[in-house]
């Protein structure tokens, strides 16, 4: 997510560079993350109709414990080992200003350097703060093509959707030059510190002019020698391009790489080049070699790049163009009408008499943020600012609180109703509705975050977390007074059911949405979405969406290599015969091809964005899934799960470096945390492949199908739970057989097959049973069975 534009289309203002990064930057609402002691009487807001107070302002510490309580493994003092803090330091009900929170006084700037942090761990680079004639030019161009992109949902153009996505990508492709800075001296990682210049420079205009020539060069009714003369001319000449359409096609292919270069750095050129090279050298590899094919001239690249339905103008640019942009635009409206906001105060609310209450509420703000973000490092950063004081006075260590947030917020591109871009890729590719998809992810979506939440509730009986108390009002008063920011986002998923489109759907909801916000309170108006906010709102979505579609559409470069090369089944037979290579059974065959898929797309995630490594996992992995029996839709589901995943699996995870910044832990460590909460996505996917019953698990087949799957898969998450956690809730800790088990336990259930079923019941009870053994041996010895339990 890209940080809130201004009206003019400048940017937010960047985070100093010599800001700590360890601490948080802000919350959502604006309001500081600083713990209040429990004397202070509540903050005024809710009797006389303003917005609840912000829940990371609440939070107080009960009575400490006594000096000689300490954990399950400690006999004294906790001497605080690296996995875990000691007690707050400060004394009880005592909380002095952090030196690592924003001014208080100024939440706007607090408010700011949080999207300016979300933004520098997104897959995009941070961009320009542009003002003046650029920041105007950027604005109105970006007002253009927001209202291009609702007229054509409502009234499309009559020369067909290519002709509309030449018009678009025209659009956005020279805002990429004029919003993001070339940076061709620092390394990806400096550069994202490093405040972007103010001013294009003057290579950034000569590439502005270039690209609005290249792409607008199609359509253009105008004789160039042998070519131009406009879009039916320009289509009629496919297959036989004339020397303007090679050059220009050629300029728009350098213009794409280098605009994925900047908005996402160096490794999808790269990988684009690699598919580009195949395609004119593969004709060169000895022709008894799979991969080997007849070879192709680079005219007839471009004109499969420039001039076919499957290159730059093929189906990942009409998602970006028809459906992304819409729904940024979209999750900026929500932001700005305080949604945001709401959601975390809604989910601290609901758990702020719980002594997990602090964990619980950052799984439950991911998830909500969620709904409306579709971005895993800008949610884990928004839901990190508010709740990381939270955590920090219930005793987390910095490291485990962090790996807990970024599992929290990749689950923002599993949670409906707004999946990540690869998921309206999914449904175009499938010729399904995206509400088809949505229902496939539902499933999945509840168990992923059920995992997380088990690894809460152990965590914090191993751990010796201590409650924090959060002074906040009743969730059914929040309900009843801000519950409408829900009501869009139900009407999303209404408009679907009726069987209208996904784009209309978004078109109305947005509209609901700005209806909606003038409910707010009198002395709530900033939310309102007056005129200028909704300029705000579009200008928002639209620079939103320039990096996705610059990425996008040079996807087509690898797509239509691949359709003209054969590559796709290629590939697809070396992946089936690596496995048949170790076994002849077809069922083991299917177990090693879906294991070999999920570490390649695993690999190949951590070097490309999620959209980029769904469209090359769907062309390279798909068809060999299909070909071993695989129905579509779980062989889409399963590329697009681990191409999310690349997120949260070291040594890159965005999402865990964005959440190490926010705690101040260290880095590996977090992301190892991060690993094990998020453990259940890594597995779910692998049991909708291997069985016929897996469908289940997306909602496929009939309700015995359904529950039985959901069933047992929640059963494998939660053995897996406590294997990872070591500990079983409401007994005690699990010794190293016991975690053994239940591992294996765990991932025996996820072949949903009866046999394996039983195999995996029967071990889990196993190891259920040594757990009570080994509480009975502990009380007989005379220690406390559940010490850290007893504490609390």
């Amino acid at each position: 997510m890209s940080p809130i534009s201004a009206p003019d289309g400048s940017s937010s203002p960047a985070r100093p560079a010599n800001s700590p990064a360890g601490g948080p930057a802000a919350s959502p609402g604006g309001g500081p993350p600083r713990p209040r002691p429990g004397a202070e009487p509540a903050e005024p807001g809710e009797p006389d109709g303003t917005h609840p107070p912000n829940p990371a302002t609440l939070a107080t510490e009960p009575t400490p414990s006594r000096p000689d309580q300490t954990g399950p493994d400690q006999a004294g003092p906790d001497p605080s080992p690296p996995d875990q803090t000691g007690p707050d330091p400060s004394p009880p009900g005592q909380t002095g200003p952090d030196p690592n929170e924003p001014d208080p006084s100024n939440p706007g700037v607090a408010e700011r350097a949080t999207r300016d942090l979300a933004a520098q761990f997104e897959d995009e680079k941070p961009g320009r703060v542009l003002s003046g004639p650029a920041g105007l030019l950027l604005t109105t161009a970006a007002l253009a093509i927001g209202a291009l992109a609702l007229w054509q949902v409502f009234r499309p153009l009559s020369q067909g959707s290519k002709y509309y996505l030449i018009i678009f990508l025209a659009g956005v492709l020279p805002l990429v030059f004029l919003a993001y800075p070339a940076d061709l001296r620092l390394p990806a990682r400096l550069r994202a510190r490093r405040p972007a210049s103010a001013r294009p420079t003057v290579t950034d205009w000569v590439l502005v002019a270039l690209a609005v020539t290249a792409c607008l060069y199609p359509v253009l009714p105008i004789r160039i020698g042998s070519g131009g003369g406009g879009y039916n001319a320009f289509l009629d000449r496919q297959g036989l391009l004339a020397p303007t359409d090679l050059v220009l096609g050629t300029v728009l292919l350098l213009l794409l790489l280098e605009a994925c270069r900047r908005t996402t750095g160096w490794i999808l050129p790269v990988v684009c080049l690699l598919f580009l090279s195949y395609g004119y050298y593969g004709g060169l590899l000895p022709q008894s070699w799979p991969v080997a094919h007849a070879g192709l001239d680079f005219s007839q690249l471009v004109d499969a790049f420039y001039n076919s339905d499957s290159g730059f103008y093929g189906t990942p640019l009409d998602v970006a163009a028809s459906y992304i942009v819409l729904f940024t635009i979209y999750g900026a409206v929500l932001e700005l009408s305080g949604a945001g906001r709401f959601f975390v105060e809604l989910s601290a609310a609901a758990f702020r008499r719980s002594r997990t209450g602090a964990g619980r509420t950052a799984v439950a703000s991911g998830f909500l943020l969620g709904t409306v973000s579709g971005s895993g490092a800008a949610t884990t950063v928004s839901i990190g600012a508010v709740t990381w004081p939270l955590l920090r006075r219930a005793g987390y260590p910095p490291e485990r609180a962090g790996g807990m947030l970024a599992a929290a917020g990749v689950g923002a591109i599993l949670s409906p109703p707004t999946l990540g871009a690869a998921a309206f890729i999914i449904a175009e590719y499938l010729g399904v509705s995206y509400l088809q998809v949505l229902g496939w992810a539902t499933v999945p979506t509840v168990l992923y975050y059920l995992g997380i939440l088990l690894a809460v509730e152990i965590d914090a009986r191993r751990s010796g977390v201590r409650p924090v108390v959060i002074d906040v009002g009743s969730p059914w008063r929040l309900l009843a007074r801000f519950g409408y920011h829900f009501a869009s986002l139900i009407a999303i998923i209404v408009f679907l059911a009726v069987g209208m489109s996904a784009t209309r759907a978004v078109v109305f909801a947005i509209l609901l949405a700005v209806a909606l916000s003038f409910l707010a309170s009198r002395n709530d108006r900033a939310h309102r979405l007056t005129p200028g906010r909704l300029v705000t709102a579009l200008v928002t979505g639209v620079r939103g969406v320039l990096a996705v579609t610059a990425v996008c559409a040079a996807a087509g470069i690898i797509t239509a290599t691949t359709t003209k090369t054969g590559l796709g089944p290629q590939a697809a037979a070396l992946l089936i015969g690596g496995a048949q290579a170790a076994t002849s059974d077809p069922t083991l065959v299917l177990v090693l091809t879906a294991l070999l898929a999920a570490v390649a797309l695993t690999l190949l995630g951590l070097a490309v964005p999620v959209t980029a490594s769904f469209v090359i996992g769907w062309v390279i992995v798909g068809p060999a899934l299909l070909d071993l029996g695989v129905t579509a839709p779980a062989a889409a589901m399963f590329v697009f799960y681990f191409a999310v995943l690349s997120e949260v699996s070291p040594p890159t995870a965005l999402a865990a470096v964005a959440a190490a910044a926010v705690t101040g832990g260290r880095l590996v460590p977090t992301m190892w945390q991060t690993l094990r909460y998020a453990l259940p996505a890594y597995l779910i996917p692998i049991a909708f492949v291997i069985t016929p019953a897996g469908l289940g698990l997306l909602g496929i087949g009939g309700v015995q199908r359904i529950a039985f799957a959901a069933a047992v898969t929640a059963l494998s998450v939660a053995v897996l739970a406590v294997a990872a956690g070591g500990w079983l809730p409401g007994v005690g800790p699990a010794g190293a057989p016991e975690r053994v088990l239940g591992a294996l336990a765990g991932v025996t259930l996820l072949w949903l097959e009866p046999v394996p079923v039983t195999v995996g019941v029967t071990l889990a009870v196993v190891a259920a049973a040594g757990v009570f053994i080994r509480r009975a041996g502990r009380s007989s010895s005379g220690s406390p069975a559940n010490p850290v339990e007893e504490q609390l």
